[in-house]
Order: C-alpha cells, then structure tokens, then sequence
C-alpha cells in the first residue's frame, strides 16, 4: 500500500462523507461543505481525488481546490 492509501485507511469516514458533516468551521472548508450539501451528484464516498474529479467537471476555480487541501489536512487528522 502507499503512503497516501495508508492515510486513507485510517479515517474511517469517507472524505466526502466527512466534508458534508463540516459546519461553522470559520474557514474555506464550510463554502465547499455548503456546496457539497446541495450538490446531487457530489461524491459522498469518495476520496479526495473523487472530489477534486469532480469539481474539476463543474469548473470550479483555485480558491474551491485551495478548499479542498484544506479539508483533506483536517481529514487526514481527524
């Protein structure tokens, strides 16, 4: 296994999943929870790379995907 499947083998929540339980944090990572909530296609079990895909195919723009390193450090730590 890989360093990065490694890490993702010890969160025991999908990083989606994750995302959507993300409120009132007070920083970027809320928009993108808030996005991800009304979003019908959002990954919801995917990996970090699922949705980093799929916001990709709706053209978000740096600052979502700035977002998304964000919560991918909270995750891994969490």
């Amino acid at each position: 296994m890989t360093e990065q499947a490694d890490r993702y083998a010890q969160c025991t929540l999908s990083f989606g999943r994750w995302l959507l339980t993300q409120r009132d944090r007070g920083d970027w990572v809320d928009g993108l929870a808030d996005a991800a909530r009304v979003d019908r296609t959002f990954p919801k079990d995917g990996d970090p790379e699922a949705v980093r895909m799929h916001l990709r195919k709706q053209q978000a723009d740096g600052d979502t995907f700035q977002a998304v390193d964000d919560a991918e450090s909270s995750w891994q730590n969490s």
